[in-house]
C-alpha cells in the first residue's frame, strides 16, 4: 500500500468514521430525549419519518446546489451545522422547537450524501475505490457497535444533555479534519443562481443522462428496490422479533450486537480480500446471501434461527454496499454526481415513506408474519432477476475498477 497515495483517503475515512460514531450516539440520545419530553411512543416513531420526509423536500434542489460548489466546503458546513444544532438541542424546552431543530439537522444531512459521494469520487482514484469503500464499510460497521455503546455509557455516566454536547464535538472535529483535505481542482467557472428555472434545467440534464445510460440507471434503481425490501422489514423488526418470534427486549439487544459483530467481521474480511474480488462478484455474492439471511429471518421461530439469519445478512451486506458504491462512483460523471445522487435519494425517500405505510396496512390485514415472509420471498425473487442483469457479459466493462 502506497502510504502517500492513501494520505488523503485515510483522513477522509477518519472523518467519516468519527461522524458515523457521532450519528449513533445522536440516535441513542435523541430517542431517549424525545421519549422523556413526551412519554409518547408515537413521538419517538415520528423521528424515523423526519429524514425521509425532509429528503422529499430537500432533494429537489440539493444536487443543483452541490454540483456547482465546493463539495469539501459543503461537507464541512453540514458537519458544523449539525454540531452547532445538536449542541443547542438540550435547550429546546418544547416539542415544536425540538422538532424544528431536528428538521434543520435532517436538511443538513440531506446535503451530505450527494456532496460526500462526489468528493470521495474526486479524492480517491478509480483503482483505489474498491478498497476504500471496503474499509469505509468496516468503519460504518464498527460505528454500529461502538456508537450506541459510547452513547449509552455517556448517558449513564453523565446525562443526555452532556452526551449531546460531547456528540456535537464529534461533528465539529470531523469538520476540522476536512479542512486539511484538498479542494477539488475542477469546479464550475460560473455558479448559477439557485432558482426554480435552474432546478428544472438540472432535472432535465439528469433525465437525459438516465435516458442515455439506462443500464447504469436500471442497476442502481434495482439496488434501491432491494434496499426498500430490507427497509420495510427492518421497520417492523422490533415488533416481529417480540410478537412473532417471542424474543425479550434483552434478547433483541443481544441480537443487534451479534449482527453488528457479523457486519464488522464481514467488513474486515472484505477490506483484506477486496482487491481479489471483482465488483460483480461482490455484488452478486453480497445480494445472494443478504436475501438468504432475510429468508431465514422471516421464517425464524427461535433466537438461534433468527441469529443465524442476522449474522448472514450483516456479514454480506457490506459486500453488496461496497460493490454497489464502487460501481456507482465509476459510472456516474463527477460533474453530474451531486444532481444524480440527489434524484436517486429523492426516489428512495419517497418510496420509503410509501412502503412503511403499505407494510403497516398489510400487517393488519394478513398478519405481520405473512407480510415479512412475503417481503423476504419477493426480495429473493427480485435478487435472482437483478443478478441476471449484473452478470450480463455485454456490460462487463462497466464493472472494471482498474484505472
Amino acid at each position: 500500500m502506497n502510504l502517500q497515495k492513501w494520505k488523503n483517503p485515510s483522513l477522509l475515512l477518519t472523518s467519516i468514521g468519527i461522524a458515523n460514531i457521532g450519528d449513533f450516539i445522536y440516535l441513542v440520545a435523541i430517542n431517549i430525549l424525545v421519549f422523556q419530553m413526551t412519554g409518547s411512543a408515537a413521538a419517538v416513531a415520528a423521528l424515523w419519518l423526519i429524514g425521509p420526509l425532509t429528503n422529499i423536500f430537500a432533494k429537489f434542489w440539493t444536487g443543483s446546489f452541490i454540483d456547482y460548489r465546493s463539495k469539501r466546503k459543503v461537507m464541512m458546513a453540514t458537519y458544523a451545522i449539525r454540531g452547532i444544532f445538536i449542541f443547542i438541542l438540550p435547550f429546546m424546552d418544547n416539542l415544536f422547537l425540538l422538532y424544528s431543530v431536528l428538521i434543520i439537522l435532517s436538511i443538513a444531512k440531506a446535503f451530505f450524501n450527494p456532496a460526500s459521494m462526489t468528493y470521495i469520487t474526486i479524492v480517491v482514484p478509480k483503482n483505489m475505490r474498491k478498497r476504500f469503500n471496503s474499509i469505509r464499510a468496516f468503519a460504518s460497521s464498527g460505528a454500529f457497535i461502538i456508537g450506541p455503546s459510547i452513547g449509552g455509557a455517556l448517558i449513564y455516566a453523565t446525562s443526555i444533555d452532556v452526551t449531546l454536547w460531547i456528540n456535537a464535538i464529534f461533528f465539529l472535529l470531523t469538520a476540522g479534519l476536512l479542512w486539511s483535505l484538498p479542494e477539488e481542482r475542477k469546479r464550475a467557472e460560473q455558479i448559477p443562481q439557485l432558482t426554480i428555472k435552474q432546478v428544472m434545467k438540472d432535472f432535465t440534464v439528469v433525465q437525459n443522462f438516465m435516458k442515455h445510460n439506462r443500464y447504469v440507471t436500471g442497476i442502481y434503481l434495482g439496488f434501491i428496490v432491494v434496499l426498500l425490501c430490507t427497509f420495510a422489514m427492518d421497520a417492523q423488526e422490533v415488533v416481529f422479533t417480540q410478537q412473532e418470534v417471542g424474543l425479550s427486549e434483552v434478547d433483541y439487544t443481544l441480537l443487534i450486537s451479534i449482527t453488528g459483530i457479523g457486519s464488522v467481521t464481514g467488513a474486515i474480511l472484505l477490506s483484506i480480500i477486496s482487491n481479489k474480488l471483482s465488483l460483480r462478484m461482490m455484488i452478486v455474492v453480497g445480494l445472494t446471501f443478504v436475501a438468504i439471511g432475510y429468508i431465514i429471518y422471516a421464517f425464524s421461530w427461535s433466537f438461534i434461527s433468527i441469529t443465524i439469519g442476522f449474522i448472514i445478512l450483516g456479514f454480506f451486506l457490506v459486500f453488496l454496499n461496497a460493490g454497489m458504491m464502487t460501481f456507482y462512483q465509476n459510472n456516474i460523471p463527477i460533474d453530474l454526481m451531486g444532481r444524480v445522487t440527489s434524484i436517486f435519494d429523492l426516489i428512495q425517500s419517497t418510496l420509503q415513506v410509501l412502503i412503511v405505510l403499505v407494510v403497516g396496512l398489510l400487517a393488519d390485514i394478513i398478519s405481520l408474519r405473512g407480510t415479512i415472509v412475503s417481503l423476504s420471498i419477493s426480495m429473493f425473487v427480485l435478487s435472482i432477476m437483478y443478478m441476471f442483469f449484473v452478470l450480463k457479459p455485454t456490460h462487463v466493462k462497466l464493472y472494471q475498477d482498474a484505472s
